[in-house]
C-alpha cells in the first residue's frame, strides 16, 4: 500500500475563477480528483495539465469550450491538485502515471475523446492516445511533445531537472508565474501552492523531471518509440497550439506537423505566451478546440 498524503480542502477554498464542483474515484486506495462539466451525454474533451500544475491551469478555458456545448474532464494527476500524494519520490514512474490515467478512461467510461495537453499532459496523453486509439477522435497539443530519450536534450531542461532534483527551494507559484508571460496576482499564486502546505507534499511535482527519457535506455523509451509508431500512422485530427516563447518545446509543433498524418490541412495557430500558454492565451487556445470541434 502506498502511503500518501491528501490536501485538507480548506486549502482550496475562495480560488479565483475556480468553482467547480469536485468529482473523485478511486485508484488502488489513491483518490484521483477531476473536473467534469458539461453534459454527460456529450463526446469528452480530455483536459490533462502538467508539471509542476493542476486543473486550475485550465479554469479559463474549461467554460469557454462548455459554452459552446462540450464536456470537458480535467483531472489532478496523482500527486498534484486536489488528488492524493504520494510521499516517496520513488513511488511515481512514467507508467505508473499512464495507468492511473487509463483507470480515469476505464471508470468514467470515455470514448470519442478530444485530448487537449501540454506539459506532461502531452507526454502521458499522447502515450495513452497512441495506446488507445480507439478512445480517441482527435488531439489536440500545445507545448508538448513525446520524448524517446534520443532527442537532443534543450540546456534549458537540463537546469530545470537539476534545480527539481537538488534545490532545497522549490516554489510551485512561482515556477508557474516564471513559466508564463503574465505576472500573477497574489491569489493566483495562492491557488498554485494550495494542492501543497508543505514540502511533504511536493514529491510528485519533484519526480517529474527526471521520468523524462533522456536516454535510449530509459524504463520508458522502449513504450513511447512504439507509441511514435502509431502516432506516424495517425490520421485523426491533430492540432498543434504552440506558444511563441516556450523554450522547452519550441520546434516541436513543426515536428508533429512533419510526422503525423492527421495533422495536414488543419489551422495549426503561434500563441502568444510562454510554457503555460493556458495562462497568457487560455481564451484563444480554448477558441481553437472549439473551431477544430466545429469542424468535425
Amino acid at each position: 500500500m502506498i502511503s500518501y498524503l491528501r490536501t485538507p480542502e480548506i486549502r482550496f477554498k475562495r480560488l479565483p475563477n475556480y468553482q467547480f464542483e469536485g468529482n473523485y474515484i478511486d485508484i488502488d486506495g489513491l483518490r484521483m480528483h477531476y473536473v467534469d462539466e458539461g453534459s454527460k451525454n456529450i463526446d469528452p474533451i480530455l483536459m490533462l495539465h502538467g508539471e509542476p500544475t493542476w486543473s486550475y491551469l485550465y479554469r479559463h478555458m474549461i467554460p469557454i469550450c462548455v459554452a459552446a456545448g462540450h464536456r470537458v474532464i480535467a483531472p489532478d494527476l496523482i500527486g498534484f491538485g486536489k488528488s492524493d500524494k504520494p510521499i516517496k519520490v520513488s513511488d511515481y514512474s512514467y507508467q505508473a502515471h499512464i495507468d492511473w490515467l487509463l483507470s480515469l478512461l476505464d471508470q468514467l467510461n470515455l470514448y470519442n475523446i478530444t485530448l487537449v495537453c501540454q506539459d506532461w499532459g502531452s507526454l502521458l496523453g499522447l502515450r495513452l492516445a497512441a495506446e488507445n486509439s480507439e478512445r480517441f477522435k482527435a488531439i489536440v497539443v500545445g507545448n508538448g511533445m513525446l520524448p524517446t530519450g534520443e532527442e537532443k536534450i534543450p540546456s534549458a531542461f537540463k537546469k530545470w531537472r537539476a534545480f527539481a532534483s537538488y534545490s532545497p527551494w522549490f516554489p510551485i507559484a512561482r515556477i508557474v508565474e516564471y513559466g508564463s508571460f503574465k505576472s500573477f496576482s497574489k491569489d493566483e499564486r495562492r491557488a498554485y501552492n494550495a494542492p501543497f502546505p508543505s514540502s511533504k507534499y511536493k514529491a510528485g511535482a519533484r519526480a517529474f523531471p527526471a521520468l523524462v527519457p533522456t536516454t535510449s535506455d530509459d524504463p520508458a523509451s522502449k513504450a513511447n518509440k512504439a507509441a511514435w509508431r502509431e502516432l506516424k500512422k495517425w490520421k485523426k485530427p491533430f492540432l498543434t497550439t504552440f506558444s511563441n516563447g516556450d523554450p522547452f518545446s519550441r520546434g516541436g509543433d513543426l515536428y508533429l506537423q512533419q510526422n503525423i498524418p492527421g495533422s495536414k490541412n488543419l489551422p495549426h495557430i503561434t500563441l502568444k505566451g510562454g510554457h503555460f500558454l493556458q495562462e497568457d492565451s487560455g481564451t484563444e487556445f480554448a477558441q481553437a478546440i472549439n473551431r477544430l470541434l466545429q469542424s468535425l
